[in-house]
């Protein structure tokens, strides 16, 4: 099968690199910068003269291939979207579909009148981990689910690099926290349950990645800072101790000391994160019930260690724990008494090579033996995955107005919009 790839970043060279270890040809690249170009072209032997500039340019070409990888940045997926799929290419689409829901709605109602195949990058349902929690409640571990509380600790450092000096910093120029961070989790959430969501409510604020929070004496930027030795976030304190692994590999593609340096003097990731243009929430906390009568509450933060999900289902038999991190599952069935102990069963589940626990890979497989043996819809198909979008812009919009916001209505609301 014949791919090309919009957007050669970390995430598009990640699923073009599984399919193209599969024997798959990657035989055409759009990107903005000449530098990821060149190693796309490199890495998967693609001609000089299928090397472009713009997903634009690459999609006023005749088609080139069945099936298009789009991993651009959140705003940019509806105008490369909608003419990838009119020129007949089946897509592979990074998360979020895009921000805006008439947008979303629209791409879902293309694919469908086009018969157009669209996996959205939900990769954490292709998970070892999550695929075994999803085994445990459909196979009644724990009897009827009731409720969730499920936790996305996002980690101090890793907002502070992606949402505070990152590309994901500002909702205007990319999306929400919680639709650009955690549409994953939404999108998990509805999977788990096995239900749509009826209503949402959702408080949250940027709090401490602001001006007001600098220490005094703190500069601009972490070059010109005389506190950047002691500084929890300087950059040099984040970057040079681990060059050569993400996210130390995003300022420069030369992962030498002195590269990196002048990544941090010169660069959007060596500013300070008190004096960024950020605006999205560091911390956010949503709670949803869904159409089946189950609960849950989703509390997202940068005010964590480390990097991991971690997850209580309550059931009417029993509770699940699961702890992405530890690689654990604990099934702990319910007691008669204070004093009687029912076996607690550990599931540690496998664990794969790829990224996001194995979720990388296990997309591009599906994606794959979706289009080559016709096979059903991915689990993650366009028609699945708007659902998670509707609530992460739901929950936005609770935020923003302190009201609670029906799916439903929110839905017919924006697909009027679309139309009109």
């Amino acid at each position: 099968m014949r791919f090309v790839l919009i957007g050669a970043g970390q995430r598009g060279m990640v699923y073009a690199q599984c399919a193209f270890e599969r024997g798959h040809e990657i035989v055409a690249v759009a990107d903005l910068d000449p530098t990821r170009r060149a190693i796309a072209r490199k890495a998967f032997g693609i001609s000089e003269d299928r090397c472009y500039a713009s997903g634009a340019e690459l999609l006023a070409q005749p088609q080139l291939g069945q099936a298009a990888i789009i991993a651009t940045m959140d705003r940019d997926h509806y105008a490369q979207a909608i003419p990838a799929l009119e020129k007949g290419y089946h897509l592979l689409l990074e998360k979020p579909i895009s921000p805006i829901p008439e947008e979303f709605l629209d791409i879902e109602a293309t694919a469908r009148r086009l018969d157009r195949r669209v996996v959205v990058c939900h990769v954490l349902r292709y998970s070892p981990f999550f695929m075994e929690i999803k085994r445990l409640i459909d196979e009644g571990a724990i009897g009827r689910v009731l409720s969730i509380q499920h936790n996305e600790n996002i980690g101090n450092f890793h907002f502070a690099h992606s949402f505070v000096r990152g590309n994901w910093r500002n909702r205007e120029l990319s999306s929400p926290l919680i639709m650009q961070k955690s549409c994953h989790d939404l999108d998990l959430l509805v999977w788990l349950v096995g239900s749509g969501c009826k209503r949402v409510a959702s408080f949250g604020d940027l709090s401490y990645f602001k001006a007001e929070n600098a220490p005094e004496g703190a500069a601009q930027r972490c070059a010109d800072c005389s506190l950047r030795e002691k500084c929890r976030y300087s950059a040099y304190n984040c970057y040079l101790p681990i060059l050569g692994n993400w996210p130390a590999v995003v300022l420069t593609e030369d992962q030498t000391e002195a590269s990196v340096r002048e990544a941090i003097r010169t660069g959007p990731y060596g500013r300070c994160v008190y004096h960024c243009d950020n605006d999205v929430c560091d911390h956010q906390v949503t709670t949803l019930e869904f159409e089946n009568g189950v609960t849950a509450t989703f509390n997202l933060s940068a005010f964590t260690n480390r990097i991991a999900r971690t997850m209580k289902i309550m059931g009417e038999d029993g509770e699940l724990r699961a702890s992405e991190d530890a690689n654990t599952i604990e099934v702990i069935p319910f007691e008669s008494n204070a004093v009687a102990r029912n076996e607690v069963r550990t599931i540690h589940p496998r664990i794969a090579a790829s990224g996001h626990s194995g979720g990388d890979s296990g997309i591009v497989d599906s994606f794959l033996a979706m289009l080559e043996h016709g096979g059903e819809a991915a689990s993650t198909d366009i028609s699945r995955s708007v659902e998670s979008h509707l609530m992460a812009c739901a929950a936005e919009e609770s935020r923003v107005t302190g009201k609670v916001v029906e799916i439903a209505e929110f839905r017919r609301r924006h697909e009027d919009g679309a139309r009109a």
